[in-house]
Formats: structure tokens, C-alpha cells, sequence
């Protein structure tokens, strides 16, 4: 196929040789160095400056882009700057603020509703604390794990679409549930990489692993990668 001649197919498959013999460990470390060289910088896209504003732009970045989210917050965190400001806008107000997200029905009931039971229960602030943030209306693992890493350093590894797609083509996880795939990169990754590695594969999954066309010959951790192998091998 043209695609394949692009690829320099026995030197690949030797290093996919010597991969194979690697121990997960040997393997994740060949990774983790070829993520560090292509995304030193990796951070989330989301445009923040306090936990508070990060779980909102969180909310509002289903089913939507960042690009898009990072137009409507500037105006919206001016206008509500707070959980207690948000916990008392008109339903309707407030959807009328964040339609061009999307879904803004749904993402202001969750806006409102998680800015109430902050007040309520927390005073107001964002808790930094897994159990707590998973209690808040419209709150699943993964928005809570992007607040208590991005917002407050905790150690956290964020599973969203690109984080599960990436890692089960690495060979990674075997997994499909994203809870399953957070606990499985756990038992892989030591902890002080757990958030840079999460962003990391989000920047990578973005520009290069791309769900139905990646770019696999620009690809900086192909030589560790199931998905690839299987590529040039011709099993898929």
C-alpha cells in the first residue's frame, strides 16, 4: 500500500524486536523519554486561573472543543466569578451565556447545580479531594482528576478519549472502561508522572494519533507501539 512505503520497515520492525523482549517497565521508560522530547511542555488547553474556573471550563468542554470553550469563559467568569455568583443566575440566563458550547441545557443545570452544593457544603471552594468532587452534579473521574492535577498539583491521570484510544494502541491497557484504563496506567507509571503523562498523550492523541488517520510515521513512540507494529507487519 502507499502508506506503508513511507515507513522504513526493517528498522521498525527490529526495534519492535527488541521491544517485545522489554519488560513494561524498560518499555514505559522508552515512552515516557520520547513524550518528554516531543511535549515538554504539555498543559491543558483549557484557559484557567483557579480551580473554580478550571472545573467550569471542564463542564462546558464536553462535546465541544477547547478553542470554542476558551472564547466563552473570559466573558462568563466575569460575569460569575465565583461558585456563590453562579449558584444564584437564572437557569435561562445562564444557558443563553454558554449555547455556542453546546448541550447547554444539560452543562447549566450541571454548572448550577455543582456551584450550589459548593456553597453549601464546601464554602463556597472547589475540594481537593477525589471523593468529594465526584459527588458534585455533572462531576465524573475525569473532570475531577483535571481539576485536583492542573488546579491543585495532585498526582491524577485523566482518561478521556485521546488518553484511552493512545494508550490502548501503545499496548498500554487492554482496557475500553476509562476507570479501568486510570487504574491500569497507575500500576505503570510512577506517580510523579501520572498528570505530565496524561497531557502529554492529550497533545499527542490531538496532533499525531489521531483516531481515524494517525500519522504514525511522525510518530515519536512508534517504536513502542502495538498499534504500529501490527501496521507495518501487516495485521492491519
Amino acid at each position: 500500500m502507499t502508506t506503508r512505503k513511507r515507513f522504513n520497515l526493517p528498522g521498525n520492525l527490529a526495534i519492535h524486536g527488541k521491544a517485545a523482549t522489554m519488560d513494561v517497565k524498560e518499555r514505559i521508560s522508552h515512552i515516557l523519554s520520547a513524550l518528554d522530547q516531543a511535549y515538554p511542555n504539555a498543559e491543558p488547553a483549557l484557559h484557567f486561573s483557579n480551580a473554580f474556573e478550571l472545573l467550569v471550563a471542564t463542564i462546558l468542554s464536553a462535546q465541544c472543543t477547547d478553542e470554542r470553550v476558551n472564547q466563552v469563559t473570559p466573558s462568563l467568569f466575569e460575569k460569575y466569578p465565583d461558585a456563590r455568583a453562579l449558584a444564584q443566575v437564572d437557569q435561562t440566563e445562564l444557558e443563553n451565556d454558554i449555547r455556542s458550547t453546546g448541550f447547554f441545557r444539560n452543562k447549566a443545570k450541571s454548572l448550577k447545580g455543582c456551584a450550589q452544593v459548593l456553597v453549601e457544603k464546601h464554602g463556597g471552594e472547589v475540594p481537593p479531594e477525589l471523593d468529594a468532587l465526584v459527588k458534585l452534579p455533572g462531576i465524573g473521574r475525569k473532570t475531577a482528576n483535571v481539576v485536583l492535577g492542573a488546579a491543585y498539583g495532585i498526582p491524577s491521570i485523566v482518561v478521556d478519549t485521546h488518553v484511552g484510544r493512545v494508550t490502548q494502541r501503545l499496548g498500554l491497557t487492554q482496557n475500553t472502561d476509562p476507570v479501568k484504563i486510570e487504574f491500569d496506567l497507575m500500576e505503570i507509571l510512577s506517580r510523579d508522572r501520572w498528570t505530565q503523562f496524561s497531557h502529554q498523550i492529550i497533545l499527542h492523541g490531538r496532533q499525531i494519533c489521531m483516531a481515524r488517520k494517525p500519522l504514525c510515521d511522525r510518530c515519536p513512540v512508534s517504536a513502542w507501539c502495538d498499534y504500529y507494529h501490527n501496521l507495518i507487519s501487516g495485521k492491519k
